[in-house]
């Protein structure tokens, strides 16, 4: 079997490059932020909060909960969305251990 690109990386690196791609857009650092203060909330109340379609807000979340970031669980018909606490201090762990590379 060959070898993938993504074979010369470091798990460090894949990491971050996941975690960047689910951060990369401000509907989901808005998400995020808004999880911060509530602690957790349903998809509705985001739609609400961000003035975005449900179907992009879901989707929004889907990415970050691909990613690890948040926590979806049912409640009757909703979900409830949080953030993954043990996900969120590796990921300041491991951006804070990038951008302690730099020398500058």
């Amino acid at each position: 079997m060959g070898v993938s690109k993504l074979d010369s990386y470091s798990k460090a690196e894949l990491r971050i490059a996941d975690l960047s791609k689910a951060l990369g857009h401000p509907a989901r650092i808005a998400i995020l932020k808004h999880l911060l203060k509530v602690k957790q909330c349903i998809n509705g109340e985001l739609v609400n909060e961000l003035k975005l379609a449900q179907a992009t807000v879901s989707q929004h979340l889907s990415e970050l909960k691909k990613a690890g970031i948040i926590n979806a669980k049912v409640k009757g018909t909703s979900m409830i969305y949080s953030i993954n606490k043990k996900s969120w201090v590796e990921m300041e762990n491991i951006f804070n251990d990038f951008f302690a590379e730099y020398t500058g």
